[in-house]
């Protein structure tokens, strides 16, 4: 925060290259398989077959728009498609066998891509490094390799969901990934909709994956939590990103509530459930609401007004708002009506700690280096504190949806 403005760092946005241009970022001995490949693929996205594609390559339109609606930084998340991916990482289902290493290969290019595209703004972009958790070696190399490359945003970590294949999270399979990313302080990012099973492209199935994909996202949460992770790696920091932030009391007080009821001890009355809970205790070291304390963070993206009041119980210094751009649900052009909707009766000191202050923290950005971009572009903090009146006409995200519940699973 300057004198007069929010230093804004979206905690959510997307890029990736066009798909032919990832091409140079393979290794060579998979160029002729690609070419191959990329001939037939169609791509099933719309937004990516729209003219406003290019805002997740071309450098200089994204900082332009980011720029007017007042973002001086961003951490960026995976969008277009991947070689050898039949839709984009988020969203892909599990590879076979066969189709492991040319995925392998079509990640490690994309990671190639970003930190060059990082490198064209420098300070002013931490991209995220994509893996896979079916090699879970090779997911350590690729993050010493993206942590040298430049990288700052962290990996994200795909989801385990039912049909995958794969050892579910809270298992001790991981630990050499949950090692790495402690030492070299590396942030595990789980984003919004990597973590759901394949449900079809029915209309009721569609609505489905709606009503159940942020759940299926959260539950990275209670899998490390439970599985001890954060004990045996204190380090660890995790990031859950795009899957609202008003379900996180909700779900510290139920997970506490069965910690309780789990965990035996000298000082607790003997429970029911007790014998199943023998050495969870030990395991963890800390009760979830302590883990979430000590370890970690919110991805706040679009947060929305009914979520600003629970602020305090999510914890203050753990929101990271973001703008979701360049997608259709994001705040873009929009943020500054956003963030007026959002938090204009917030202090301008907590509305800073959740715009940027946090990120920064988090991602590595230098505030000050950012300062200068901030003084001339940034929202003003007497702008932001006017309430909004009036939604944008052509608003898209859910951000502008009034009213709401809470959700609290």
């Amino acid at each position: 925060m300057t004198d007069d403005r929010y230093t804004v760092i979206s905690a959510d946005c997307h890029a990736g290259a066009d798909l032919l241009d990832y091409r140079p970022y393979l290794e060579s001995r998979y160029h002729d398989d690609f070419d191959a490949w990329a001939a037939s693929y169609v791509n099933p996205h719309e937004d990516l077959l729209a003219d406003t594609a290019d805002r997740n390559w071309n450098s200089a339109r994204r900082l332009a728009e980011m720029e007017a609606d007042g973002i001086v930084a961003e951490v960026v998340f995976p969008n277009t498609i991947p070689p050898f991916f039949p839709s984009a990482a988020l969203m892909a289902p599990a590879p076979t066998r066969t189709e492991l290493e040319q995925r392998w290969a079509g990640l490690r290019a994309h990671n190639r891509w970003l930190a060059d595209f990082c490198a064209e703004a420098p300070g002013r972009r931490a991209g995220v490094a994509q893996i896979l958790l079916h090699d879970v070696d090779e997911a350590v190399r690729e993050v010493r390799r993206t942590r040298e490359a430049g990288l700052t945003g962290g990996v994200m970590l795909p989801g385990t969901p039912p049909g995958s294949g794969l050892p579910e999270l809270h298992s001790g399979a991981y630990d050499p990934l949950w090692a790495v990313c402690a030492e070299l302080d590396v942030p595990v990012n789980h984003h919004g909709g990597s973590a759901s099973p394949p449900l079809g492209d029915e209309p009721a199935a569609r609505a489905v994956f709606m009503v159940e994909t942020t759940w299926f996202s959260h539950r990275a949460l209670w899998h490390l939590i439970f599985g001890g992770a954060f004990r045996r790696h204190p380090g660890l920091r995790l990031v859950l990103t795009e899957q609202g932030s008003g379900w996180i009391p909700g779900v510290l007080d139920m997970l506490d509530y069965y910690h309780g009821r789990l965990v035996a001890s000298a000082s607790r009355a003997a429970t029911a459930e007790a014998k199943f809970g023998v050495g969870l205790g030990e395991a963890m070291g800390d009760s979830p609401a302590g883990i979430w304390r000590d370890h970690c963070f919110v991805g706040a993206s679009f947060m929305r007004p009914h979520e600003v009041p629970l602020r305090h119980r999510i914890g203050l210094d753990k929101i990271m708002w973001g703008s979701d751009y360049p997608h259709d649900e994001g705040t873009h052009p929009h943020s500054r009506e956003a963030l007026r909707l959002a938090y204009a009766d917030v202090p301008a000191d907590e509305t800073a700690a959740m715009l940027g202050t946090n990120a920064a923290r988090v991602y590595g950005f230098d505030l000050a280096r950012l300062a200068p971009l901030a003084a001339r572009v940034g929202p003003r903090i007497t702008d932001l504190a006017e309430p909004l009146d009036e939604i944008p006409p052509n608003a898209t995200s859910p951000a502008f949806a009034r009213g709401g519940a809470v959700r609290v699973w």
